[in-house]
């Protein structure tokens, strides 16, 4: 029994140090061993410029970046369907995998040939059920080549207090409703209002800074948004908002990328955005009080690409999930009150 006692007493110095060890983290250090931080993925921003994606752009005070990203985490892995149904995969991969190792390697046995013992095998059974009941972010998809892609990738920014999660390709669940059911979690007080994480933007779709794609992506959603609501009240109430967070006064764009500047402006922006929204209800009109159809514009600091190459993300959505007042926006998850106090915090 001398050797169980040692081992016993080695663990529990091991834990003091541990313990001594946090105390001197910083607090994201500390959450750092909890829940990890997945990587930058720095093929997204590159990725961004080829095609259309969909995902969120998150805004959480300003140095609280790596706490946001982990409350993102479990909030989006809460409410992500796709998320719940590649997580059961995963766990049921995985316990294939363990048992699979198990019939190789044969059973487990002491130096007398015999099993190991209950409390052992109980541990196991513990830990498993604690690895089905933990929500995951990044849930992999392994392809036939057994290669593992992300469900999401976490793209870097050049803007501080903004996180972006885009969907992999072949992965577009519903990003308006998953905001939305969070919303109405937070406001009927199901679940706590987030610490870090301000406000979450779905993006239904990013496109270059062009007026000829931006026309095509918008056409696109207010025809999808249409179908989706035909009880709306003709004519169409719409309103538009474009949040450029300073990109135009830093970018020193070359001439012959005028087009872009062109759509840097706010006025011009507006006016193709209105276009496509009349190109497909010609009887709608603008009302920036109530309206029923909302067209958010996102233009997306991405790290890694050309100052020229803007690119913005779109959204079509339902008056339930945004204010109209001071300004259209998506609705903030905590109070405008919480919100100036975290902007005063120091980290």
């Amino acid at each position: 029994m001398a050797i169980p006692v040692a081992v016993a007493a080695a663990e529990v110095e091991r834990e003091k140090m541990e313990s001594s060890k946090k105390e001197e983290m910083a607090p994201w250090e500390q959450h750092s061993t909890v829940i990890s931080i997945p990587r930058f993925d720095y093929n997204a921003p590159s990725s961004l410029l080829q095609r259309s994606h969909s995902g969120f752009l998150i805004t959480c005070p300003i140095k609280r970046e790596k706490s946001a990203t982990k409350e993102a985490i479990s909030l989006l892995a809460k409410y992500v369907q796709c998320f719940n149904s590649c997580s059961s995969e995963d766990n049921t991969s995985s316990k294939r995998r363990k048992l699979s190792k198990e019939d190789i390697d044969g059973e487990c046995c002491n130096g007398s040939g015999e099993t190991k013992d209950a409390a052992t095998a109980n541990s196991e059974e513990a830990h498993d059920d604690l690895q089905e009941r933990t929500p995951r972010l990044s849930p992999a998809k392994v392809d036939a080549e057994g290669d593992a892609n992300p469900l999401l990738s976490l793209v870097k920014l050049t803007k501080s207090g903004l996180l972006l999660f885009t969907f992999c390709r072949n992965t577009s669940p519903d990003v308006v409703d998953t905001v939305s059911k969070i919303i109405q979690a937070v406001e009927s007080k199901s679940v706590g209002s987030p610490l870090w994480c301000n406000r979450i933007f779905p993006i239904q779709a990013t496109c270059s800074l062009k007026e000829k794609e931006l026309h095509e992506v918008v056409s696109r959603l207010v025809l999808q948004f249409v179908n989706d609501n035909q009880k709306l009240v003709r004519p169409i109430k719409f309103a538009i908002a474009y949040n450029r967070r300073g990109i135009e006064t830093e970018l020193n764009i070359p001439k012959e990328s005028s087009n872009a500047i062109d759509m840097l402006d706010r006025d011009k922006c507006f006016a193709a955005v209105a276009t496509a929204v009349k190109g497909v209800v010609s009887d709608s009109v603008v009302d920036l009080k109530s309206p029923e159809l909302c067209v958010l514009l996102e233009l997306l600091p991405l790290s890694g690409v050309p100052k020229e190459s803007l690119v913005v993300a779109v959204s079509v959505l339902p008056r339930h999930i945004v204010n109209a007042k001071p300004k259209l926006s998506i609705k903030a998850l905590v109070s405008d009150t919480k919100l100036k106090g975290k902007s005063n915090k120091k980290d």
